[in-house]
């Protein structure tokens, strides 16, 4: 399940009123998700979350559910 935070932070990066987002939701599928939009996102999760992505777990991310599974890791460690 994606959370409201981690919904809200892509919102407001990708200057979005509403956009449901689902486990399988990928960047593409995104209005706006691109190449430096997905850097901004990162890095404002990085902040909201107070947590650091290595530049490998970034790349490696293919949709939203990934995202929020390495939250959620970052936050139990």
């Amino acid at each position: 399940m994606i959370s409201e935070k981690l919904q809200s932070i892509i919102r407001r990066e990708l200057d979005l009123d509403e956009f449901d987002f689902h486990e399988e939701t990928t960047a593409p599928q995104v209005p706006g998700w691109d190449s430096l939009n997905h850097v901004r996102i990162l890095t404002a999760v990085e902040q909201a979350y107070g947590a650091r992505f290595r530049s490998l777990e970034a790349v490696r991310l293919k949709n939203v559910g990934e995202l929020q599974r390495l939250i959620d890791k970052k936050l139990a460690s």
